[in-house]
Order: structure tokens, then C-alpha cells, then sequence
């Protein structure tokens, strides 16, 4: 569904992403982890059209991907930033129907996003600002799903959670997953988005350094040691 080939990004003099190669396959989850620094959130955001890669390239569904944002939406790839980046001043409802302007109608995307989310139909016509931190995270993700996409990408959906909501949105992710979604999620907190994923991979300082099945990744010694706390029972999350 989506190839990266040798794609590379900078800051200025700071290059961000060193040669970055995988493929994704429809149906899957991916998980992207990594420290901070390492490059993800980058990655994410040349993906999307956000930032112009220095070189590389970005193929979806076999197809070079342009320089518009607003086509590669279209196009039925969503980005869920780091941080939520929701509307505070405006409601729940207005939240989520501005996710819906490629669509001629919101009304079955907030059907389903208020039957994934009953807590957001509680808080429909609630201001957005008000959410707890977890609420706020349901409704970013719902957000980009009302745009109906193919691919949705989730940058840090754990990120400043408690553990029991991360629990949730982790759960919410592998619906999403089930229902036809693919995903590709960049996360620092590598055991949740290992348990989670089909296929992994490891980003230090701009660069994929490991690849393969989540599965084989989380019995990796080297992943165990720097990500998973050290030991194979994995009790401490990095990040």
C-alpha cells in the first residue's frame, strides 16, 4: 500500500531522515519506535505532504505521491499529529466535522465516530478544550476518521496518557485496524505499539536500523534492552 524509498529530510544543516526505506502492506498496523529525535515525527510529516523531502520518494497504491496535502487526504491517507492539534474553542460536533470536508456528508462519519466514541456523544456539543487529556486524544483520532481513509497515521497517541486510557486507545487502534483501516503508528512507548502491530521498525538518529515482525522485534535483545526496560518480560516502557 505505501513505499518509502530512500527518503531523506533536514532542518537546515540537520538531517533529519537518513535513507529511509519500507513498505506497508494493506490490512496491517505498523509501529515506528524510536527516542526522541529519532526522526519519526519527520517521517510522518513528508508522508502527509507537510514537509518536502530533500530526496526519495513516497509511493501509494503504486503511485508517486504530489505536494498537496489537500490531494494526498483525497487520496485517502490521514495524518493524527502529535499533540491532538484540536479546536479548543469549538465543540465536540464542530471538532469533528471539520475532519469531513473531503466528504459530501459528515452525518455517517459521526455516526461512527460517536458509536466507537460514546463518550465524545455525550460531549458533543461540549468545547473541546474542556476534554481530559484521553477524551481529547479519542477526538483527534475520530477526527481523521471522518475522512474516510485508507491509511490513517497516528503520530504519539499515547503521548501524556495515564496508563488505563492508553490501554483504551490502543484498543480503539486495533478496531480501527479490524474495521479495513491500515495504520502506521509512530510511537515511543514500544511495548503497547508492539502489541499491537503486525510489522515494526526502529528509528535511531534518522535512520531505520531494525525491520521486521513486531512479534520478532519484541524478542529482540537489542529493542528489549534499550526500549522494553532490559529484560524480556518487558516491565518498563521507554518514554
Amino acid at each position: 500500500m505505501l513505499k518509502i524509498e530512500n527518503l531523506q529530510a533536514s532542518y537546515g544543516k540537520i538531517q533529519a531522515l537518513r535513507d529511509i526505506s519500507f513498505e506497508l502492506n494493506e490490512g496491517e498496523i505498523m509501529s515506528i519506535i524510536g527516542a526522541n529525535g529519532a526522526g519519526k515525527s519527520t517521517l510522518m510529516k513528508c508522508i502527509i505532504g507537510l514537509q518536502r523531502p530533500d530526496g526519495g520518494s513516497v509511493i501509494y497504491r503504486g503511485r508517486p505521491m504530489g505536494k498537496s496535502t489537500y490531494k494526498t487526504v483525497q487520496n485517502g491517507i490521514v495524518l493524527v499529529p502529535e499533540g491532538r492539534w484540536i479546536f479548543p474553542a469549538l465543540t465536540v460536533e464542530e471538532n469533528l466535522k471539520l475532519g469531513a470536508y473531503i466528504v459530501k456528508s459528515p452525518d455517517e462519519g459521526l455516526k461512527r465516530s460517536f458509536r466507537m466514541f460514546p463518550k465524545l456523544e455525550e460531549r458533543k456539543k461540549q468545547r473541546a478544550g474542556t476534554l481530559s487529556g484521553g477524551e481529547q486524544q479519542m477526538l483527534a483520532i475520530a477526527r481523521g476518521l471522518m475522512a474516510n481513509p485508507k491509511l490513517i497515521m497516528l503520530d504519539e497517541p499515547s503521548l501524556g496518557l495515564a496508563p488505563l486510557i492508553i490501554n483504551d486507545i490502543m484498543n480503539i487502534i486495533k478496531e480501527i485496524n479490524q474495521q479495513g483501516v491500515t495504520v502506521l503508528m509512530v510511537e515511543q512507548n514500544a511495548k503497547k505499539a508492539l502489541g499491537i502491530a503486525h510489522q515494526a521498525c526502529v528509528m535511531e538518529q534518522g535512520r531505520i536500523v531494525k525491520r521486521g515482525s513486531a512479534a520478532q522485534l519484541a524478542q529482540d535483545e537489542s529493542v528489549i534492552a534499550a526500549y522494553l526496560g532490559g529484560n524480556k518480560g518487558g516491565t518498563t516502557d521507554h518514554g
